[in-house]
């Protein structure tokens, strides 16, 4: 059995070693995706986030199929704030800030309903969920310690915002020596121009963070694979 497949993607096509590849899932929660939620109250149209929610729905079932590590992120804070910078808590004027009382609970505080995963991608028995108080997934967490462990090299990155945590985690791995593939319409931003310009400075100077492809083209590669390794499937 080939656990090495090569999938079409920009700047140009990728070997995946499908044994040594992890699927993370970055932030998609209540409190950024649902309407009436904080993502909401700074003006943002929550819709063009939840785009993302059917094609992630289908990769993640690949994924999980396949046997794949799946790993899931939620941005959020101790209910005392004080892992929560005053240069994060305090910017700009939003008209809530993080803490404050929200239509799911304290706006993006841990254990509160918000904060918490939307129910259609809700973690199984034994994936991992890692609670980060940053942008990106490294920073304060046991990620590099999880991916370490389990053999991972290379990262499916998905999830959101495009241009903020998806970007800050792209970034961070490549730096640790990961191969990253942001899945395209597996991530989303508020703003259709961020989501752009995003995908494009992903790949841009020849793959300079990463690799960008669609969603379709990882879930035949996890398809054929879960197909040729029934043992490897997740029950």
């Amino acid at each position: 059995m080939a656990d090495t497949v090569t999938i079409s993607a920009q700047p140009d096509d990728l070997a995946l070693d499908l044994t040594t590849t992890a699927l993370v899932i970055i932030d998609m929660q209540r409190d950024f995706l649902l309407p009436g939620g904080f993502g909401e109250t700074l003006g943002n149209d929550v819709t063009q986030l939840q785009r993302v929610v059917g094609p992630l729905v289908e990769l993640l079932a690949a994924a999980r199929r396949a046997g794949m590590l799946v790993i899931h992120t939620r941005e959020g804070h101790l209910p005392d704030l004080s892992d929560c910078p005053p240069a994060k808590l305090n910017r700009g004027a939003p008209s809530k800030r993080i803490g404050d009382p929200g239509a799911f609970g304290r706006i993006l505080i841990r254990g509160e309903y918000g904060h918490d995963i939307i129910d259609e991608l809700t973690p199984s028995d034994g994936e991992v969920v890692i609670d980060k108080p940053g942008k990106g997934a490294f920073y304060a967490t046991d990620l590099g310690a999880i991916l370490a462990e389990h053999g991972i090299t290379q990262l499916l990155v998905t999830g959101v915002t495009t241009e903020v945590c998806v970007h800050t985690t792209t970034r961070e791995a490549n730096d640790r020596g990961y191969e990253c593939v942001v899945v395209s319409d597996c991530v989303g931003s508020y703003f259709p121009e961020f989501q752009r310009v995003g995908l494009e400075m992903i790949a841009a100077q020849g793959g300079i963070f990463g690799w960008t492809a669609p969603s379709g083209e990882l879930i035949a590669a996890l398809t054929e694979h879960a197909a040729a390794s029934p043992s490897s499937a997740v029950s």
